[in-house]
């Protein structure tokens, strides 16, 4: 496991403890909300001076959790980071090292194949065959991409953000144009109230005039009836103890979501490998290209054996 991460089990350790200062909040809350109507006629409900809000507690637990939630990442990131790169030397510096030993692999099956002439010694060199892999052609690397003038229309369409297709004539339909105009004088900016509402109407205006270019009569419909169908009412605002505890439950989750990252990051190839060098992640690739080496020495040597 590489450096930057052995920590994250102790991060996991500080998060846990942030948890459990969130559900001391959430008691310690409960308990006063069970004595407020005990309290004495006359008595406010405000805290007394000096005394902590209720929130305080929950406020302090959120920026715990936050900050062992960075830490964590911190760490997951640091070991996603180092697989990724393990993975990109491995296959740049030793690829080329398994590709030459299927390819004597192959080459020595062949060959014992042509020497004895057994069904089963053929069967074995047309498996090993098999197994190198030929360097694939860019028509291949592109296939559905391209035909044998270049690139679809479409592909390069996705590849510049452009339309894939052209509008079908300059000036849109009768009907399109109808819907336009309508839309035009019904939801101008300029008749906004307030900035809220010009930003609205500016939105939406935007979007109008991007169908109509397109002439989609299909769309501006839509937009007409959604203008008909007025703004969306305002969502409603929750409590500032109930923002924080809901802000506890996404921490709570998002450290879930992590551990599970991290668990297949672990349990991967390439993370199992740098838990053989946690300290020295680049000497083992060199190891391993050492031991690659010999293996190449080994076969080319089997293969003159069985050549002569």
């Amino acid at each position: 496991m590489g450096a930057g991460y052995a920590g994250t089990e102790n991060v996991g350790t500080a998060y846990v403890g942030a948890e459990s200062v969130g559900q001391e909040s959430v008691d310690e809350r409960s308990a006063d909300e069970r004595s407020e109507g005990s309290e004495a006629p006359g008595s406010g409900s405000e805290a007394p001076e000096g005394e902590a809000r209720p929130e305080a507690r929950l406020e302090r637990a959120v920026r715990v959790a936050e900050q062992a939630l960075i830490e964590f990442e911190i760490a997951v990131e640091t070991f996603r980071v180092e697989v990724e790169n393990f993975s990109r030397l491995h296959h740049q510096k030793l690829g080329p090292m398994y590709s030459r030993l299927d390819e004597l692999d192959a080459q020595i099956a062949e060959a014992q194949a042509a020497r004895t002439g057994d069904p089963e010694d053929i069967r074995k060199a047309d498996e090993a065959r098999a197994r190198v892999m030929p360097m694939p052609g860019v028509e291949e690397l592109f296939h559905g991409w391209m035909d044998s003038e270049g690139l679809f229309p479409e592909a390069v369409a996705m590849l510049t953000d452009q339309p894939v297709r052209p509008p079908q004539r300059v000036r849109p339909s009768d009907e399109a144009r109808k819907l336009y105009r309508e839309l035009a004088r019904k939801a101008h900016p300029d008749l906004a109230q307030d900035e809220d509402e010009r930003m609205r109407r500016d939105e939406f205006i935007s979007r109008v005039n991007a169908a109509y270019a397109r002439g989609d009569e299909a769309l501006l419909r839509e937009l007409s009836e959604e203008w008909a169908a007025g703004p969306v009412p305002k969502e409603w605002k929750p409590s500032r103890s109930e923002e924080l505890y809901a802000r506890l439950e996404w921490l709570s989750e998002r450290k879930e979501m992590l551990t599970l990252v991290a668990h297949e990051l672990e349990e991967s190839a390439i993370g199992a490998m740098l838990k053989l060098a946690p300290d020295d992640p680049d000497r083992l690739l060199e190891e391993i290209a050492e031991q690659l080496l010999a293996q190449v020495g080994e076969r080319e040597a089997e293969l003159a054996r069985l050549a002569g």
